[in-house]
């Protein structure tokens, strides 16, 4: 759901000619610019009361960064200030586009091999969260990214997951490895006994449809923990004979 925020003062022309988007990716690449950036290239004109960096960076502040934005809908952009039927065609196309390239990459996504890998690849969005999100990410037997979705927003206790949703993304792709994330807002990624009662079940629904459950991490703005690492796993009946944790999977 996008939500309303307050709009930035900066206007594009005050900025000096190097830092203005356009200009910085000619002469930098485009791996050099920020979302907020990036998007405004795309989206090429702002409103009369804002440039289009502004309008760039209040659309994903709205959508919850990249991840929400990728979800967001034609009649969604439209209803927002500064968007009609053509920017919001266009942004669309552009996210279609992106996704369809990236299916033939598969190969190229990053692999994941200890907690430090889950946290660098979602900690800084995640970390922004005003609401805890339940993060699925699915991997290969090679520990690549297959795929990575949201399956639940809100407090994060076992009673609200749906376990069948948590693994569906897994059993559609056929993967046998899946690894959880769940943020807290309060910046403290210390575990509770209720992320700890929620991994267990999650260990439980794996067991049963033969999926490895490799870890949950928890983020925040002051870190990541890894269950892990705390050893939650090593306490897992079905598997006495699991091996200590080594901070790798």
């Amino acid at each position: 759901m996008l939500r309303e925020t307050g709009d930035l003062p900066t206007l594009l022309r005050d900025l000096p000619s190097g830092e203005r988007p356009r200009e910085r990716l000619r002469d930098s690449g485009p791996s050099a610019l920020s979302n907020a950036e990036l998007l405004a290239i795309l989206l090429r004109t702002g409103t009369r009361d804002e440039n289009v960096l502004v309008l760039a960076t209040r659309l994903i502040g709205q959508a919850g960064g990249l991840e929400g934005l990728s979800r967001v809908s034609h009649a969604e952009l439209c209803s927002l200030r500064g968007f009609g039927e053509a920017k919001a065609s266009q942004l669309l196309a552009a996210l279609e586009l992106g996704k369809r390239c990236a299916s033939f990459i598969r190969d190229n996504k990053p692999a994941i091999h200890t907690p430090e890998d889950v946290a660098n690849m979602v900690q800084a969005e995640m970390a922004a969260f005003e609401q805890e999100h339940f993060r699925v990410i699915v991997l290969n037997t090679k520990n690549r990214v297959l795929a990575q979705r949201d399956v639940f927003v809100g407090s994060v206790n076992a009673t609200k997951i749906r376990m069948a949703e948590v693994f569906r993304e897994a059993v559609h792709q056929n993967a046998s490895k899946v690894i959880v994330v769940h943020n807290h807002p309060s910046g403290d990624p210390t575990p509770s006994e209720g992320d700890i009662a929620v991994t267990k079940e999650l260990m439980q629904a794996a067991d049963t449809l033969d999926i490895e459950l490799v870890d949950h991490v928890v983020v925040g703005r002051e870190g990541h923990v890894s269950m892990q690492d705390l050893g939650v796993f090593d306490s897992k009946e079905s598997s006495p004979e699991r091996p200590k944790s080594s901070g790798r999977y």
